[in-house]
């Protein structure tokens, strides 16, 4: 009963602490996803409209559905000249880590620097990526949302002193959370930020957080541009013979073709662009260039395109021609647009390729072959969540996603199949290049392996016993004599009658913070950590190494009846693994 209790309230402190962090994250999501929305239809509003003469359209959910003329074509490059310049000196200027697509340098934080992200990056990338979006660059709004909440929760994660493991869990919250809000999502949103981390597998201990920040980030931005889905209402009524499912296979293959030509142009341009012999702000100008000529011909490449996709799924499609193009030109607009070093997502023209090859697989089979849809919507739909799905690797998340946005899941089965066979095809080739292959290849994960070989081995079986000690009364000079002529990082405090007592712990770390003058009139009883985080001798290996990744130290002393008998460091820990597998593998 007593073990039944203790665990409840492990529980429910875990659910308090989070329920406080996770929604702090969904509001500012919820907040920012506003912020951005408005500030792309600002940049939209004077860029295309005002320089173009020309106002893309938009789908059900956020505005209005309406093809214009363009009265200025020949500014299209003028624009997306200007608009990658703009985003070129900004992102130089201030942030450049906010060039490209915004999540993967949230994932590259969480793996790869603790969790941290440094606070301007999501100020600087969400008003760089306004002006590529809203100049017409080929880019999406995921990558700046998600790194708006992302980088506060690693902001609030550094302000309350988290451990690395809880900081980088917000922040893995905070990559749902401004997803969630900005595409209408909240479920699709707080799966993605645990499978979004890894090429296979998912981070499960941000599973709760991310489910209350993203319904919280979803309710207020919601409430705000509406509750209506981003492509609206689609109907629930979609009925499919049993032999059409060979037909949404063959889009799943052809959404894996395709991902794959996606991820691989994506990155052979980056690639060029970074081996360019010329200053970093002016590359995204080239690349706006480059891309705004493609718009000349084919405007629908400019922004992110949702709109031509809507009026696909109202039953009125491109042209085949024009959609057949799209599909490679978007691939290349987007590439050049972002991989050029300007900055915006690459969700939502991931999902316009997927739809445009949707599109076009319908009007090839339309009228040729017998049970397909009516419409072209079902697979456009699937188009998306193949395509997508498989290019992030993050298939569940990416359908669900896609479900909501088009307000409902009638189409899971259809999906299912095809999303299946994009994502093998696909295999690693990912659109996010920060990903790590499993949880357990990850920095953020380096020491879960350990756990199978070190759960049978006790921290008495390892720890030292020759263990010096200083009083609380001994100067930080005389400590830190002890600390370098023995070598070591940590002592271990001692006080009370005798000295025998344990009563802190002081590192070097907590010395070196002080003045070299002022070694000889501190004592360490001013600089000790205090009450110290110990452990029993019986303990196993695994249960001390997770107290230490707890509690961000790499030490801990070990008490047998309240006495100090012996001190165990991580490095002891690890020394001890790498024998045990080099006599294994003797």
């Amino acid at each position: 009963m007593l073990v039944k209790i203790k665990n409840l309230d492990l529980h429910l402190d875990y659910l308090r602490k989070w329920l406080l962090i996770a929604t702090a994250i969904g509001v500012v999501a919820g907040v920012g996803a506003i912020a951005f929305y408005e500030a792309i239809h600002w940049s939209t509003y004077l860029f295309l409209q005002l320089g173009v003469g020309y106002t893309p359209p938009a789908p059900l959910g956020e505005g209005k559905l309406v093809v214009t003329g363009i009265s200025r074509r020949w500014m299209i490059p003028v624009v997306t000249t200007l608009g990658g310049l703009l985003s070129g000196l900004i992102v130089f200027r201030f942030a450049p880590e906010a060039e490209g697509h915004g999540t993967d340098a949230a994932i590259e934080a969480f793996h790869y620097k603790d969790g941290i992200i440094r606070a301007r990056v999501p100020l600087i990338k969400v008003i760089a990526s306004a002006i590529t979006i809203g100049s017409g660059g080929s880019a999406g709004r995921e990558g700046p949302t998600a790194q708006i909440a992302a980088g506060f929760g690693s902001l609030m994660g550094q302000l309350l002193r988290l451990n690395t493991d809880d900081r980088r869990i917000a922040l893995a919250t905070g990559i749902g959370a401004g997803i969630g809000a900005i595409f209408k999502a909240p479920l699709g949103g707080a799966l993605l930020s645990t499978e979004i981390l890894y090429l296979e597998g998912f981070e499960i201990q941000a599973l709760v957080p991310s489910f209350i920040a993203s319904l919280i980030g979803y309710t207020i931005f919601a409430s705000y541009a509406g509750y209506t889905p981003v492509f609206g209402w689609m109907s629930q009524q979609v009925s499919f013979h049993p032999i059409t499912l060979l037909y949404y296979s063959l889009l799943g293959v052809l959404g894996g073709l395709i991902g794959i030509l996606y991820v691989r142009t994506f990155y052979a341009t980056r690639n060029y662009f970074r081996e360019l012999n010329m200053p970093k702000w002016l590359k995204p100008a080239v690349g706006g260039l480059l891309a705004g000529i493609i718009g000349l011909f084919l405007p629908q490449v400019l922004g992110m395109g949702y709109g031509w996709l809507q009026l696909g799924m109202l039953n009125n499609p491109l042209p085949l021609t024009i959609t057949l193009l799209l599909i490679f030109a978007k691939i290349l607009s987007t590439s050049l647009s972002i991989g050029s070093g300007g900055s915006g997502g690459v969700f939502a023209p991931g999902l316009f390729i997927g739809g445009m090859l949707g599109t076009g697989l319908w009007q090839l089979l339309h009228r040729v072959v017998a049970y397909v849809p009516a419409s072209p919507a079902p697979f456009i739909v699937v188009g998306m969540m193949a395509l997508f799905g498989a290019v992030a690797r993050a298939p569940l998340a990416v359908m669900f996603m896609v479900g909501e946005m088009t307000g409902g899941y009638a189409l899971l089965v259809p999906a299912m199949i095809a999303v299946g066979i994009a994502y093998v095809l696909v295999g690693n080739n990912t659109i996010y290049e920060s990903q790590v292959p499993t949880p357990a290849d990850s920095p953020a994960h380096r020491f879960d392996c350990y756990f199978p070989q070190l759960e049978k081995v006790m921290v008495k079986e390892v720890m030292s016993t020759d263990i010096p000690v200083v009083t609380p009364r001994d100067s930080v000079k005389y400590c830190w004599e002890i600390l370098k002529r023995r070598k070591l990082n940590d002592l271990a405090v001692v006080g009370g009658k005798n000295n025998a007592q344990l009563v802190g712990v002081v590192a070097k770390e907590d010395i070196v913070r002080l003045p070299l003058q002022q070694w000889q009139t501190t004592l360490v009883g001013q600089v000790m950590s205090a009450p110290p985080v110990v452990v029993a001798p019986e303990v196993t290996l695994d249960r001390a190494l997770t107290l230490m990744a707890d509690n961000d130290i790499a030490f801990l002393p070990v008490l047998a009846e309240g006495k100090l008998v012996g001190m165990v460091t991580r490095s002891r820990i690890i020394r001890h693994y790498l024998l045990a597998v080099q006599r294994v593998s003797a």
